[in-house]
């Protein structure tokens, strides 16, 4: 059995530069970050894959029903004053980027809130900072920034989706395991999303096997 820190995401106050948002360290404890790790596939394309496309070992399936089951939604619903109650998840992993990743963007109208999760080890590349989410004051650039959050130790980052939510990261080639929960608008706009990375988790597929 995996446990996730509640207690730390309950007790940390939304912090509002450059746009609302929380950071939870530690949000998978060591112990089961561990256990997460040895249960996930190595993913070897870029890409967002459904995570019911994935072969996941029990630690990790267990992850992504806690990912979108109702005590997180409830938390970050109560954290951010948001009616979430019948908005639909979409859960995905990455596992792997490339220099086409982390450009400046803010997220999809489709999606009302982003949850992200990072699964990675501690390592030099990130204490370079590169692959490190940066939480921006505008598009202009990635050292315009006011929060960096190094993609490690089950750290837990939540923020609602706005026109001025711009966040990217420097390019960092290699394994960054990464789960994204997002809470959608609509139920059209989930399946649409969702069949667009079934698609692209087909067509990487078809790829390497040809």
């Amino acid at each position: 059995m995996i446990e996730l820190d509640y207690a730390a995401l309950a007790a940390t106050q939304v912090a509002t530069d450059p746009f609302p948002h929380v950071v939870v360290r530690n949000f998978v404890p060591p112990e089961s970050l561990r256990a997460v790790l040895s249960a996930l596939p190595s993913l070897q394309a870029r890409g967002s894959f459904p995570v019911e496309s994935l072969s996941l070992g029990p630690a990790a399936q267990q992850l992504m029903r806690e990912m979108a089951g109702p005590r997180l939604r409830h938390a970050i619903a109560e954290k951010f004053g948001l009616e979430l109650a019948d908005a639909p998840t979409m859960v995905t992993l990455r596992g792997m980027t490339t220099e086409r990743d982390g450009h400046i963007h803010c997220d999809s109208t489709a999606k009302r809130v982003t949850v992200l999760l990072y699964l990675n080890p501690a390592s030099e590349a990130w204490a370079r900072q590169e692959g490190c989410l940066r939480l921006l004051r505008g598009p202009h650039g990635l050292d315009d920034y006011a929060v960096e959050v190094p993609p490690v130790d089950g750290t837990l980052l939540v923020f609602p989706n706005a026109a001025n939510a711009w966040h990217g990261h420097r390019a960092f080639t290699g394994r960054r395991y990464t789960v994204q929960l997002n809470y959608m608008t609509t139920d059209a706009k989930a399946r649409s999303e969702l069949r667009r990375h079934r698609l692209s988790a087909l067509v990487k597929r078809v790829t390497r096997a040809a």
